[in-house]
């Protein structure tokens, strides 16, 4: 519960705000609505403050992520080594678009900043998994993997 995270910070100030959105999110895998209005009652802070300073980073989501997560870098060098290309291949073969989760709930998609691999781009994560040097003949292959260890 919510509660039980913000018992974590009992000394009620503003410093804590991020490290309490962390933990929510870690807990939930996003911060709903729901969790905004409770950390802005406990800080005695506006929603709206919190909710603005949880959209300025983008490590915060305001959505839950399917159980497979997909995110692809589209950072300078993945983008120079052709990720739209692999891009569109996951938007094609899973019928979702960036944000977006398969109906039934299993895949979703996220194009991210740059991902720390430049290097080894194309760079595409699945949850805590990382696949370099991604070409569009390897989509079909590490999709299928995901579908059939789902079972």
């Amino acid at each position: 519960m919510i509660e039980s995270i913000l018992e974590k910070y009992p000394f009620v100030q503003r410093d804590n705000i991020i490290p309490i959105l962390q933990d929510i999110q870690k807990n939930y895998g996003f911060l709903s609505e729901e969790s905004i209005i409770k950390v802005g009652k406990y800080l005695n802070m506006p929603t709206s403050k919190i909710y603005g300073l949880a959209t300025f980073y983008n490590q915060f989501r305001f959505e839950a992520k399917a159980k497979y997560h997909i995110r692809i870098c589209n950072g300078t060098s993945c983008h120079i080594n052709s990720n739209l290309i692999i891009i569109n291949e996951i938007k094609k073969r899973l019928g979702i678009e960036n944000g977006g989760i398969t109906k039934d709930g299993l895949f979703s998609l996220e194009e991210t900043t740059c991902m720390g691999a430049c290097g080894l781009g194309p760079v595409m994560a699945i949850n805590e998994r990382y696949y370099t040097e991604v070409n569009v003949n390897k989509i079909p292959e590490i999709i299928e993997y995901y579908l059939n260890n789902d079972k």
